[in-house]
């Protein structure tokens, strides 16, 4: 007897090439003290690692970054999953496009490929599992109903913890010339830009609207990190929980024009930003999204305040 089963996504896009997760990062801060406690207050669960912090989210085994000790915030490479038959091919990609490899970075062990993006920016290619969602994260704004009281009391409202990594924002001096690069090289397509100010870029197999955000600047750069929370009122409640902890710096809540979701950004000790994001765009692996080039004005936010004036600058060039 044939059983008759609802339709199941393809778990990679077929006969296509890309890198399918950002599979960590690494940025070096002056003190991991001063680390641990921002990104711990911010509600991840961030571990010692031997000389290095390592950033975990509540529940989960992935390590979606860490951090080292340097003399400056600077962002020092970031690391992309592929799975295990396209490493070769993305190799070979890099050899037939000119692109030098390099040996890992000094203390580090790699079963992937390392070079410079065109910023100089040190990247890796890496065997790992799919950690980039294989579907729209579920999200729960839920009011309730007539007679019954909807919010929490302030001293019960729970702290916040992020669910997973988002995305990660790059700064670069040219966008077109970075969208090419990440495109041809690593198989990422472009969700959506603003002219050369701006740009997205998701993951053939599945992916939130952006894995990566490329942002203009005089140089590279880390512009901030974001972090999947399941509510809008997370979001909210999040921005309080960092006020309540000395860190008050930042912007939101609002609404972004492109990926769609909430946000809001609490300045870290270093200059850049962490996100709490909700229910962002999802681009299914047999999706081909629609790309799109926008004014300036609907290409940032829906709603929200003003922007602090120092929201693009980056620190690492400054």
């Amino acid at each position: 007897m044939t059983v008759i089963a609802g339709y199941v996504a393809p778990s990679r896009r077929p006969g296509e090439l890309g890198v399918h997760s950002v599979d960590g990062f690494n940025v070096t801060v002056p003190n991991l003290k001063v680390a641990q406690n921002f990104y711990a207050a911010f509600g991840l669960a961030p571990r010692e690692e031997g000389q290095t912090l390592g950033l975990y989210t509540e529940g989960h085994s992935h390590r979606w970054g860490q951090i080292s000790e340097g003399p400056a915030k600077k962002l020092t490479y970031v690391s992309f999953g592929a799975f295990e038959e396209d490493l070769e091919p993305l190799r070979s990609r890099l050899q037939q496009r000119g692109v030098k490899q390099l040996d890992p970075p000094a203390g580090f062990k790699s079963n992937g490929v390392w070079f410079h993006d065109p910023e100089g920016t040190l990247i890796e290619i890496r065997v790992a599992e799919k950690s980039s969602p294989d579907a729209k994260s579920i999200v729960c704004n839920v009011s309730s109903a007539p007679g019954v009281q909807g919010a929490p009391s302030r001293s019960g409202a729970g702290a916040v913890r992020p669910r997973r990594f988002a995305h990660i924002l790059l700064f670069t001096s040219d966008v077109s010339r970075s969208i090419t690069f990440y495109h041809n090289v690593l198989g990422l397509r472009l969700s959506d830009r603003s002219g050369d100010g701006v740009a997205f870029m998701h993951g053939i197999h599945g992916s939130d609207h952006h894995m990566i955000a490329l942002a203009k600047s005089d140089g590279p750069g880390l512009h901030h990190l974001s972090w999947d929370v399941g509510s809008f009122h997370e979001v909210g409640l999040g921005a309080m929980q960092m006020a309540d902890k000395g860190y008050s710096a930042g912007w939101g809540v609002g609404r972004h024009v492109l990926g769609s979701n909430y946000f809001h950004y609490v300045r870290d000790p270093w200059g850049s930003w962490c996100e709490y994001s909700s229910d962002i765009d999802y681009i299914p692996v047999d999706h081909d999204w629609a790309s799109g080039d926008h004014a300036e004005q609907d290409a940032f936010y829906v709603w929200g305040p003003t922007p602090p004036t120092d929201f693009i600058t980056n620190h690492e060039t400054a």
